[in-house]
């Protein structure tokens, strides 16, 4: 017993010592177990690439299998298992067919939290009413309030139209095929467009609408300079 007491004291002040060399740091929570994570996972390896930022910026993704209130409900308990004190934490959750009061209901948690630690901030990453919305941006201004089906669909003749087969759910390669057969920087401004149309309205009620673009422009931040130039005009400037 001592041991893995001695033992778990020992990891505690490695991961300690580890945050404390971070500057920046991001835990991200997304709802379902792969498509976004693997989406994300695509940024994350290319930051721990970047000589210039890879020893300043931590970046853990954590998949949740779990919907809307219980995303943010699941990213507050690991804040506070691991005591941390410091950074920016992101839920990536859909809408699908869940109730609005849950959907919104993330925002308005977030914003509750975020007034108890100005160092600590929560962020709701949402998608109304699915991830695949925000794939569907890099091809396309859309605001045809679809069924999820009929972003899948779009998707899969578009991947077939570039010849790169078909749209599949938990895609390892999502966020290279976005990257290199999409417009990361269209699927920004359109998504912008979006949310500014929608401006007083709840996440419900922007439909089709995602702020998962807000997530993407942090992570563009740390990107190398030769893929910055995907998602943004400034490259120099952006910071």
């Amino acid at each position: 017993m001592p041991k893995k007491a001695g033992t778990e004291k020992w990891k505690k002040k490695r991961r300690q010592e580890y945050l404390e060399m971070k500057q920046y740091r991001y835990y991200i929570f997304c709802e379902g177990q792969q498509t976004e994570p693997n989406y994300f996972l695509g940024f994350k390896k290319l930051i721990e690439e970047n000589p210039i930022y890879k020893d300043m910026v931590l970046i853990e993704i954590e998949p949740c299998q779990a919907e809307t209130m219980r995303v943010i409900g699941m990213a507050e308990d690991y804040v506070k298992k691991n005591e941390i004190q410091k950074g920016q934490v992101w839920c990536v959750y859909d809408k699908d067919s869940f109730p609005a009061e849950h959907f919104n209901g993330v925002e308005e948690r977030a914003n509750s939290l975020n007034r108890i630690n100005p160092e600590l901030q929560y962020h709701a990453a949402w998608s109304n009413e699915c991830i695949e919305f925000w794939f569907l941006l890099h091809f396309a201004y859309y605001t045809a309030n679809n069924h999820r089906t009929e972003y899948i669909s779009f998707l899969n003749t578009k991947f077939k139209e570039l010849g790169i087969g078909k749209y599949q759910k938990n895609m390892n390669d999502i966020f290279t095929i976005l990257m290199e057969y999409g417009n990361p920087k269209l699927a920004i401004r359109y998504a912008k467009r979006i949310i500014k149309d929608g401006a007083g309205k709840t996440p419900t009620e922007i439909a089709p609408g995602t702020k998962v673009y807000e997530l993407v422009e942090e992570m563009v931040k740390y990107l190398p300079e030769e893929f910055k130039y995907k998602f943004i005009d400034d490259v120099k400037n952006y910071l």
